[in-house]
């Protein structure tokens, strides 16, 4: 089941992809979860697809505005140097003890097909393109791989969109990850049991149609056992949450020379069994500081 939130004239709701439409999730639960984070908090996943098995579309997807998959979510928590081939283009050739974690906001995410501003101030806007786990009830310890698998609702396809200049003034990655919209999320959210094998989930990133990024999560150095191991050991994890779990090679700032984005570059991810997110960078308005 593919699951997306959107908006429509003024009204935000959420819905089930199907075919070329968009089924109003709200309606079809008659109020009892107006998000896809009240779905996922309320366990209303089974009800919401037997539900809407068989009504109509409400909506043409063409005339949907794609937000976040969840707009609102608690944490957003992102996992650093996660590949092996990002590591070793970024000088780090020994495998840590454990995974580099750090937080995004909320503001900080746009959804498919909407523009990125390009930030005034930073002159090195990179592209990050990474698979990212939406948490689907409360969890407090994972330690198998079938409480991981337990724990996640679903995959979606992320941007993490790195202001590399503010992210290497210190050893504190947040301020280069939290411009407000510089980064995005989506289309949609893909629930699990449409994966069998995450280790061959491919996930490819382009840059105006270029091939820049391409690997599958058997590369990943933590796998998602590993890290909702490691994140449950210092913080619970709610409905809703979203773990973006690392980007491969191939990232703009470690080209030689490095190949950063600017207005007019399209930036696609995509993710096989999810789809892709697209977005374009655009120019911050005049006087924007």
């Amino acid at each position: 089941m593919k699951l997306l939130s959107y908006r429509i004239g003024d009204v935000e709701s959420f819905g089930v992809l199907s075919g070329d439409g968009v089924i109003d999730g709200a309606e079809a639960l008659a109020g009892d979860a107006t998000t896809i984070r009240e779905v996922l908090e309320r366990d209303l996943l089974g009800p919401l697809e037997h539900l809407t098995a068989r009504r109509r579309p409400t909506h043409a997807l063409a005339d949907v505005v794609h937000l976040p998959p969840v707009p609102d979510p608690a944490k957003i928590l992102c996992v650093g140097v996660n590949y092996v081939d990002h590591r070793e283009e970024t000088g780090h050739l020994e495998k840590p003890e454990h995974p580099t974690i750090f937080s995004r906001f909320a503001d900080t995410q746009v959804g498919h097909g909407r523009p990125v501003v390009h930030p005034p101030n930073t002159k090195q806007l990179d592209y990050e393109g990474e698979v990212a786990i939406v948490i689907g009830r409360h969890v407090s310890t994972v330690e198998t791989d079938a409480d991981a698998r337990a724990a996640i609702a679903g995959l979606s396809c992320y941007n993490d969109l790195s202001a590399r200049d503010w992210q290497l003034h210190n050893s504190q990655w947040l301020p280069g990850k939290n411009f407000r919209g510089v980064g995005s999320f989506g289309p949609w959210l893909v629930t699990l049991d449409e994966f069998d094998d995450l280790g061959s989930v491919r996930l490819t990133t382009r840059v105006n149609g270029e091939i820049r990024q391409d690997a599958t999560l058997g590369d990943l150095v933590f796998d998602f056992t590993d890290i909702l191991r490691y994140v449950t050991g210092f913080t619970s994890l709610a409905p809703g949450d979203v773990i973006a779990t690392g980007t491969p090679g191939g990232v703009g700032l470690a080209a030689k020379p490095p190949r950063f984005l600017a207005p007019g570059d399209v930036t696609e991810i995509e993710v096989s069994g999810v789809g892709v997110l697209r977005n374009e960078i655009v120019a911050a308005p005049e006087g924007a500081g």
